[in-house]
């Protein structure tokens, strides 16, 4: 019988495989590639047998992928199963992902290395993805976070040994039926052969699940990749995403879509930015709301509990709740404040990286400009939800979360259990874009299901998602160089001041000190923060460079946001080159080519953007700019390059086209790869024009999506995204095009215009 006819037969549709699903009779292996002390975290169902581990074959040929990091469109869960597939040679139409809740198992020890910092009295002796440090502050703690893109650092490997493992052990079962060797057999298309025998991974599951696997792993000699196409061409992808269908057709669930028996819909409000407490509200306004449940009340916030949200909603309203105490947050006195600072030739500064002598070179700087980057919100089209329930002393929550055991001890500490009776189900999001690397909606979910002795689902309004998650920190910057003498504009010398928060460590101290936001920003206060200042380096041949740091307390609460500090040091440095090349007299492109002599990749990656692009000199009225971004490592990482085509009309900005040509390494899913590129390329673009907020009285204004100034259908511009080929490791291309836009776009206005933009958003000051 044909695989396909098979396929056919499933006792579970594709929904169920989507889901996580598992399936009757299982074989899961990769438990030998960690502790035995982890145990599993897989819950068998009735008809299932579980090994604990990384994947599951069933006997119907279905392979379940477990996987432990937060889909939130990134199109990650794909790419994991992918790797798999690619490694036990499965067919794409028999792979199933289900995903994992945490565990030491599943530690993501990279990530857990690089926010060393946030976590470690000891960072530079965990800041190593090898240090023992990092792997057991990792493993104890059960940290596998979803963020910096490092999802195939941390997973990867451990999940192709996995497969080559499950691979092995299929060939050896099939061996020892037709009496062969089984090195000589071949897997591939989720079958097993040898000369004229053949079986399907069902049929040898049971036997495979009795051996011993092979110690090392037999791994493929070429982990999952893929070649190429040029930047035009239309091609049908090899692995499409396993959670297209479903989303489609509207059956995917996400964290708002959570139904249980008896489920009751909480709605809120909290105290403004800045401070104050809940002094009172009509609760006498409310009597008479049919399916109110009940109204829960905290020092920081009041929600009601009703048998539909929009009951919720509208009793709250009725309620007019009232908060006072300290004096609301004014954000433009905040970033005023940044402005000022950074003016402030005295103010106390935090070198954060140093090579050469910037500092002797600028004694007198040749050139030097200041830029500012307003707040900005996240913007996901799903507000942040989470739906808990507790019964016998035991609680369940079901919530789309970056850091989901962070999360799940939040919540354990808020409620007053033990840790041990929490359960998280991870859900996947409706977009995150970082903002679910918090969990206030988590634990007020939590209280609230407590309090009213239901199940309960809270789901944030959207100007509650504004105001209270964490904004994409302000910041103001001067960058300054000094050119080598009679060389026509060649950087001697480079040093660029930050005046902000300590955005990342206040960030860290709320993630895992489990601190409030106010207390996070009280702790931060005065840090140095290097990773807040990540990407402030150039990436060009300057032979003296220096980072400084002013660490600012603003009295707003600011965290991570896609594209993080690469978003805003990426404007400064590229629209500062821009500058320079102007004075310089010189063509933008060949005057940053002059500098990547050491470079060879990146020098590759601009050239060929150039070209992509039709560049004619970024002469003055053509409406062309560039720029280009380097992330990772020097020797690793990823680049990009863009060319915009923009212009400034009565409606505001218009970007007509995008041209990037972008270097990850090795290119696992294509497909993906340039869905991440072209998404955060429009990304960019919506920080370029829009995304970002005022408080005023500590309430955000705008307060709704269509206040932001986000780019509509009809804005966003024809795209074109080349990669190149090449055998580097492998990059995640999620975040290049958000720090590449904006400042490609300001170059192109200024090409358009004339006119200089320092401003993030664009037109929120003309220079």
């Amino acid at each position: 019988m044909d695989f396909r006819e098979k396929l056919s037969d499933l006792p579970v549709t594709r929904r169920q495989i989507i889901a996580g699903a598992a399936v009757g009779g299982g074989l899961a292996v990769a438990w030998w590639l960690w502790p035995r002390h982890y145990s599993s975290p897989l819950t068998p169902g009735p008809t299932e047998r579980d090994f604990g581990g990384w994947l599951t074959i069933g006997r119907d040929g279905v392979v379940t992928v477990a996987v432990p990091q937060l889909e939130m469109g990134q199109g990650i869960t794909s790419v994991l199963a992918q790797v798999v597939a690619v490694e036990l040679g499965a067919d794409w139409r028999q792979v199933a992902i289900e995903p994992a809740p945490p565990s030491g198992l599943y530690a993501n020890v990279p990530l857990a290395a690089k926010w060393a910092p946030l976590w470690s009295r000891f960072p530079d002796l965990a800041g190593d993805p090898d240090s023992r440090l990092a792997r057991n502050f990792a493993r104890s703690s059960a940290f596998a976070a979803t963020a910096e893109g490092l999802s195939l650092d941390a997973y990867e490997p451990p999940m192709r040994e996995a497969a080559a493992s499950a691979r092995a052990l299929l060939a050896m079962a099939a061996a020892d039926r037709w009496d062969v060797d089984w090195e000589q057999c071949e897997i591939a298309s989720g079958f097993v052969r040898h000369g004229e025998n053949s079986a399907t991974f069902g049929e040898l599951v049971d036997d495979a699940a009795r051996l011993d696997p092979p110690d090392p792993a037999p791994l493929r000699v070429v982990a999952a990749f893929e070649e190429p196409v040029p930047g035009e061409e239309e091609v049908d992808p090899l692995y499409p995403r396993l959670d297209l269908p479903s989303k489609v057709d509207g059956s995917f669930l996400f964290a708002a879509d959570i139904r249980l028996p008896g489920l009751v819909f909480a709605s809120i409000r909290h105290a403004p930015v800045g401070g104050g407490y809940l002094s009172r509200f009509n609760e006498k306004a409310v009597a008479g709301i049919k399916g109110l449940v009940g109204v829960v009340r905290s020092k920081r916030y009041l929600a009601a509990v009703a048998e539909s949200w929009w009951t919720a909603e509208q009793a709250l309203k009725a309620m007019k709740p009232v908060f006072t105490g300290p004096r609301p947050l004014e954000s433009a006195a905040s970033v005023a404040r940044l402005e000022q600072a950074i003016q402030d030739d005295d103010a106390d500064v935090e070198r954060i990286y140093e090579l050469g002598d910037a500092d002797g070179l600028l004694a007198r700087a040749d050139l030097s400009q200041k830029y500012v980057v307003a707040p900005a919100v996240h913007a996901a089209i799903e507000t942040a939800s989470a739906t808990a329930r507790i019964e016998d002393g035991k609680l369940e929550i079901w919530v789309a979360s970056q850091a989901p055991e962070q999360t799940r001890l939040a919540v354990a500490e808020a409620v007053g259990i033990s840790e041990s009776e929490v359960v998280l189900y991870p859900t996947a999001a409706g977009g995150s874009f970082d903002a679910r690397l918090e969990n206030r909606h988590a634990i007020e979910a939590a209280v609230i299901a407590q309090a009213i002795g239901r199940p309960v689902q809270l789901t944030w309004p959207r100007v509650q998602e504004f105001q209270s998650v964490p904004v994409r920190t302000p910041v103001a910057a001067e960058l300054s160089v000094a050119f080598h003498p009679a060389t026509g504009g060649r950087i001697a010398a480079w040093r660029a001041r930050l005046a902000m928060p300590a955005t990342v460590c206040e960030f860290g101290h709320r993630l895992f000190d489990n601190y409030t936001p106010e207390a996070a920003m009280a702790h931060a206060s005065g840090e140095a923060d290097t990773l807040a200042c990540e990407g402030a380096v150039p990436p060009y041949g300057i032979d003296n460079v220096a980072v400084d740091h002013l660490p600012l307390d603003i009295g707003l609460p600011t965290g991570r946001m896609r594209g993080n500090s690469a978003a805003y040091t990426s404007f400064f440095t590229e629209c500062f080159i821009d500058e320079l090349a102007e004075k310089a007299g010189r063509d933008p492109f060949l005057y940053r080519m002059e500098m990547l002599g050491h470079s060879a990749r990146m020098a590759e990656v601009l050239r060929r953007a150039t070209r992509l692009g039709g560049w004619d000199g970024g002469r003055r009225g053509t409406g062309q700019g560039l720029a280009m971004v380097r992330m990772g490592g020097i020797d690793t990482g990823g680049r990009i390059a863009c060319v915009a085509n923009a212009s400034l009309a009565q409606g505001g900005v218009t970007v007509t086209s995008l041209h990037a040509v972008v270097d990850i390494g090795r290119i696992v899913n294509l497909d993906i790869a340039r869905q991440q590129i072209e998404g955060g390329l429009i990304y960019g673009l919506s920080l370029a024009t829009g995304s970002s907020v005022v408080f005023e009285q500590g309430k955000p204004l705008p307060n709704r999506l269509s206040g932001l100034g986000l780019p509509k259908l009809s804005d966003c511009p024809a795209i074109t995204v080349e990669f190149i080929a090449s055998e580097a490791p492998a990059f995640d291309p999620g975040e290049l095009g958000v720090a590449v836009a904006p400042p490609a776009i300001a170059n192109a206005l200024y090409s358009a215009t004339g006119t200089r933009f320092r401003r993030l958003p664009l037109l929120s000051e003309a220079q």
